[in-house]
C-alpha cells in the first residue's frame, strides 16, 4: 500500500471538446505531489494566453513546476530509430487558468506505402515532481536545511491523462518502442491532447525506422550492473519479505531492469553488507546457523528463489554476492546453543574470520555446483582497502578460487590481482591502462566504470541534466569499458515519491526508479545511452566484417570525442550530432 500521507486524486468528467462532439476524459488515479519548497514568485503568469499551452520540447530539459517554459512553441517532432529501439520525446504543458483535464491520445503510425505500426507502440506518461537538493560538494552527511531544495521533474507516472493546475508547468514524456519486425520507412502519427473546455491540440510525430535491428535488452553485450534492493520494495508496500505479494511487486520493476540489459543479480550473503547506509537494510539471503555441536548449517532457500526469479526475467550472466568484506567487518548468525542471533566483528586474516568463512565456502561451493551456478558467482565487495582485500583473497583462492571477485575498485587493485578480479569497476575519471583492458577482455573478465556521490558530472541524481545519462553510455564505449555500475537501482528513501533526498548523498543517489514500477527521466536516458553503445558495438563489427574501413574510422572518430571526464559546453548538441551520424552509417550499411 502507498503511504497514507499520499492523497489519491480521481477526476472523471464528461467534457465538451468541440461543438461537434463530446469526449470522455478520465483523469487517472495518482498521488499528490509534495509542496514546492521554492516557488518562483517572479513569473508573469498573467501574460500567458488563455487556455492550455503546449509544445514539443527537448528531452534534456527538467522543467520547473512554478516557472514559465522559456521555449519557442513547436507542434511537430521527428526522430530516427532502429527496429527494436526505444526512442523518447517530451511535451511541456502550462497554463495560467484553473484546472484543465488533459488526456493524450496517440494515433497509429502510418507510412506513405500503406504500412502501419499500432498506436500501442507509443506510451505517454505525465511527469511528476519530487523534492531534490544540489550537488554542493557531493558526499557527506547532509542537514536538509543546509542545502537548497526545489521540485524537480523526474518520476514517470503510468497514466496518459492528468489535471494541469493553474500557474503550473507539467511535462509529458513520450516513449516509442519500435517493433523488431517493423518494416523500414518513414511513419507519421498524431498525438492529440484533449483538453477540458477548449479545442484539442494536435502534434505531428514523424518516425524514421532504419533497416537495422537492435536485439532485445537481455541480449545486449553491455554489462549493466545496477544493484537491486528487494527489501525496499517489501518495506514501502508493507508486505512480508518473500511473500507472494512481495514477488508480485518485484516482478514488473525487476523486469524493467532486465529489459534495459541488466547482467548482474545482487545478493546479500550476510546481513547488512553495507552497514546501515541505506534506508532499508539488506537482510541475509542465506540463513547461517551454528549448531550446538559447533558445526554449521546453511539454508539457501531465499538465495535460490531470488537468483532463479531474476534469471527467469533474463538476468543470467553473473551473481554478485556481498560480502566477505562488509563495511565494519561485522557478521551475523544464529547460535543454536545460545538460542539467539550473534553479531561478531571478524576482520579478514583473523582466526574468527577463518572459522566463519572456511566452512561456508566449502558448503556454498558444493551448493552452487549442484545448481550449476558456480562459474557465474562472484564474491563481491565495495571499495575495500588493500590489506582487507589481500587477506580475503588468500582465503578465497585456497577454498573457492573459481568464484573470483567482483570489486568496485578505487585503489587500482586490478594491478595487484589481475587474475582474481574477474569483474572490476573503477571510479569515473580514473582510466585503466589500455593494455590492462585488452588483457582482461582476452581472459574473459569484465571491466566497467562507476559514478557515485563524488561525481558532479556525469551522474543520475534527480537534479542531473538528463543528457548525462545518455553520455554515460557513450563514455563507456569511448573509454573501452564493457559496461557501467551504479550502486543503487531501488534503494528507496523513506518517501521516494515525495522527497529524493537522503542523509548522506546528493538527492537521487540511492535510486533511479520509483515504487509501483514507475520509471524516471533518469532511467530512460541512461537506457538510451546504453542502446547507443550497443548500436556502436554492432556497427563496428559489421563495418569491419564488410571491409568498410573508412566508415569504421569515421565511427571511431565520432565515438572518441566522448572519452572525456569534464562536462562539455553543449553536451546535448554533441549527442544529437553523434546520434545523427551514427544512424547515417547504419543506413549506409544497408543501402
Amino acid at each position: 500500500m502507498i503511504n497514507k500521507t499520499f492523497l489519491l486524486l480521481v477526476f472523471v468528467s464528461v467534457l465538451a471538446v468541440s461543438c461537434k462532439e463530446e469526449k470522455n476524459i478520465v483523469v487517472a488515479q495518482t498521488y499528490e505531489e509534495p509542496i514546492d519548497p521554492s516557488v518562483r514568485m517572479d513569473e508573469n503568469w498573467e501574460a500567458v494566453p488563455k487556455g492550455l499551452q503546449a509544445s514539443v520540447t527537448s528531452t534534456n530539459i527538467r522543467y520547473v513546476k512554478s516557472e514559465l517554459p522559456k521555449i519557442r512553441t513547436k507542434n511537430s517532432w521527428s526522430g530516427a530509430a532502429w527496429k527494436g529501439e526505444r526512442i523518447s520525446s517530451q511535451f511541456v504543458l502550462w497554463s495560467n487558468d484553473s484546472i484543465h483535464h488533459v488526456s493524450a491520445e496517440v494515433s497509429d503510425f502510418k507510412s506513405d506505402s500503406g504500412k502501419t505500426l499500432p498506436a500501442s507502440i507509443a506510451q505517454t506518461r505525465f511527469v511528476k515532481y519530487v523534492i531534490t537538493d544540489e550537488f554542493a560538494g557531493g558526499c557527506g552527511y547532509r542537514k536538509p536545511e543546509d542545502f537548497a531544495a526545489s521540485l524537480v521533474a523526474d518520476a514517470l507516472e503510468n497514466v496518459n491523462s492528468y489535471a494541469v493546475k493553474a500557474q503550473e508547468t507539467r511535462p509529458v514524456w513520450v516513449t516509442v518502442d519500435v517493433p523488431s519486425n517493423a518494416e523500414a520507412g518513414t511513419y507519421k502519427s498524431t498525438i492529440t491532447l484533449h483538453v477540458k473546455g477548449q479545442e484539442s491540440k494536435q502534434f505531428e510525430f514523424t518516425l524514421e525506422v532504419i533497416d537495422k535491428v537492435l536485439p532485445k535488452g537481455t541480449d545486449w553485450k553491455f554489462h549493466l550492473d545496477l544493484w537491486q534492493n528487494p527489501y525496499a520494495v517489501s518495506r514501502f508496500h508493507n508486505v512480508e519479505p518473500w511473500s507472494q505479494g512481495h514477488w508480485s511487486l518485484l516482478k514488473p520493476i525487476m523486469k524493467r531492469l532486465a529489459d534495459a540489459g541488466q547482467k548482474v543479480i545482487t545478493v546479500s550473503l550476510n546481513k547488512r553488507p553495507w552497514g546501515g547506509q541505506t534506508f532499508d537494510q539488506f537482510e541475509a539471503m542465506v540463513d547461517w546457523k551454528k549448531k550446538s555441536d559447533g558445526t554449521w548449517e546453511y539454508d539457501y532457500t531465499i538465495f535460490d528463489n531470488w537468483v532463479q526469479f531474476m534469471m527467469d526475467l533474463g538476468v543470467k550472466n553473473q551473481i554478485s554476492c556481498y560480502s566477505m568484506v562488509p563495511w565494519g567487518n561485522e557478521f551475523y548468525y544464529f547460535d543454536e546453543a545460545e538460542n539467539k542471533e550473534i553479531k561478531i566483528k571478524a576482520p579478514p586474516g583473523t582466526k574468527e574470520y577463518k572459522e566463519l568463512w572456511i566452512p561456508f565456502l566449502k558448503a556454498f561451493k558444493k551448493h552452487l555446483v549442484e545448481k550449476g551456478w558456480n562459474n557465474i558467482t562472484r564474491i563481491a565487495m565495495d571499495e575495500r582497502g588493500p590489506e582487507e582485500m589481500k587477506a580475503m583473497l588468500e582465503l578465497l583462492n585456497e577454498y573457492a578460487p573459481e568464484f573470483g571477485v567482483s570489486f568496485a575498485d578505487n585503489h587500482k587493485s586490478y594491478k595487484l590481482y589481475p587474475d582474481e578480479l574477474k569483474d572490476m569497476s573503477v571510479a569515473f575519471g580514473h582510466p585503466v591502462d589500455e593494455q590492462d583492458l585488452v588483457q582482461r577482455r582476452a581472459n574473459g573478465y569484465v571491466s566497467t566504470h562507476y559514478v557515485c556521490c563524488s561525481d558532479g558530472f556525469p551522474n543520475t541524481f534527480t537534479f542531473s541534466p538528463p543528457a548525462e545519462g545518455v553520455f554515460i553510455g557513450w563514455y563507456t564505449i569511448a573509454a573501452d569499458f564493457d559496461g557501467f555500475l551504479r550502486w543503487a537501482y531501488n534503494s528507496w528513501v523513506e518517501n521516494p515519491l515525495q522527497d529524493s533526498r537522503f542523509r548522506t548523498w546528493p538527492a537521487g543517489d540511492t535510486y533511479i526508479v520509483y515504487p509501483d514500477n514507475r520509471s524516471s527521466i533518469r532511467f530512460e536516458t541512461l537506457r538510451e545511452g546504453i542502446q547507443d553503445a550497443e548500436k556502436i558495438r554492432i556497427l563496428r563489427e559489421e563495418l569491419k566484417a564488410k571491409g568498410m574501413l573508412e566508415e569504421l574510422d569515421t565511427l571511431n572518430t565520432i565515438v572518441a570525442q566522448f572519452n572525456i571526464t569534464t562536462q562539455p559546453e553543449d553536451l546535448e548538441g554533441m549527442l544529437k550530432e553523434a546520434k545523427y551520424n551514427l544512424n547515417l552509417l547504419a543506413k549506409k550499411l544497408v543501402n
